[in-house]
């Protein structure tokens, strides 16, 4: 059995409705300055979302052991049996009296594009969870609110509790000075190439310059793969194919989940990162964060098939 793996990050509803057109054909670039747009979204459902629930998820159907920081609200009764159900420990999942879980109201169009709308909730209450106690011998900061963020980093720092400092929805809540802190207390920054792109405007500084303060950088590249910095050294990790492209809600979270069970099996950044690969892979093949159920042996199989590596089957699945 691996080591735990501290998740701090959102829990939420995700309602996800997808457009049969192309936002691009909608939206003129001359015209964003008054930017008044409708989409008729003939397909609409709600799932278990958020990027901790996610990341635990896809963490557990590797064998792994996801211990999820979290708030939700009073309406979260169902998300917090299905994860106790799926032998998701869920101690440190705290319902905050008088909220709602957080709402992601996710418009997907025909090319993978995404535009979203976010509800915070509970989550405004994330700060006030306690993680000192919380085992873990890596962990994640996920998006969540900013002063949770910034609590989580603070108290895995001050443990000297390696760090994963995940971006995502949260790079609107951070300017140059914040990102600068949170790389501080980080171990290591996960982040797609347009956040990517975004960062280096922020901070006034490459890619390469800030994976010189960490021990690794990865940017996701979707269907082109990721590229791994380590050590003053570029890699390209090409991506899986995936048996289709149904549904990119989730993927990162997918991929993050496939990283950190790497790190605590002790592999290399690379191998980690093809592990994270086959995840993701298999996830955007699902519709939802969370429908996807592979079992530990069908990973493996894939992870062999792609790029020749040998994942251990922890809890005795074999497919």
């Amino acid at each position: 059995m691996t080591a735990p793996v501290i998740i701090c990050g959102s829990m939420a509803f995700d309602t996800i409705m997808v457009f049969d057109g192309h936002f691009k054909d909608h939206i003129l670039p001359d015209q964003v300055h008054s930017l008044s747009v409708s989409f008729l979204v003939p397909g609409m459902r709600k799932e278990y979302g958020g990027c901790a629930g996610n990341i635990a998820y896809n963490l557990q159907l590797l064998g792994g052991q996801p211990v999820p920081v979290a708030t939700v609200g009073e309406d979260a009764d169902d998300y917090l049996q299905r994860l106790q159900q799926l032998g998701i420990e869920t101690r440190w999942v705290r319902v905050a009296p008088g909220s709602f879980t957080a709402q992601c109201f996710i418009t997907n169009d025909l090319s993978d594009n995404q535009i979203t709308a976010f509800h915070p909730g509970a989550m405004a209450h994330s700060a006030q969870n306690d993680l000192s106690q919380a085992p873990g011998e890596w962990a994640i900061v996920a998006p969540d609110s900013k002063d949770a963020m910034f609590a989580h980093a603070e108290a895995l720092h001050a443990r000297k509790l390696p760090f994963i400092f995940d971006l995502g929805q949260a790079m609107p809540l951070f300017d140059g000075a914040d990102l600068e802190r949170m790389i501080g207390l980080a171990d290591v920054l996960t982040l797609n190439d347009y956040e990517a792109r975004i960062v280096e405007q922020r901070t006034q500084r490459t890619m390469r310059d800030i994976a010189g303060d960490l021990r690794a950088v990865i940017v996701t590249r979707g269907a082109e793969g990721s590229t791994l910095l380590e050590q003053g050294v570029e890699t390209d990790i090409p991506a899986m194919p995936p048996e289709a492209v149904v549904d990119p809600t989730g993927c990162g979270d997918a991929y993050r989940a496939g990283l950190l069970h790497g790190l605590t099996l002790g592999w290399s950044w690379v191998d980690c990162c093809r592990l994270a690969s086959v995840m993701g892979g298999i996830k955007v093949a699902h519709r939802g964060p969370q429908n996807h159920s592979p079992t530990q042996g069908e990973i493996a199989e894939l992870l062999q098939q792609h790029y020749n590596l040998a994942l251990p089957v922890l809890s005795g699945q074999k497919g």
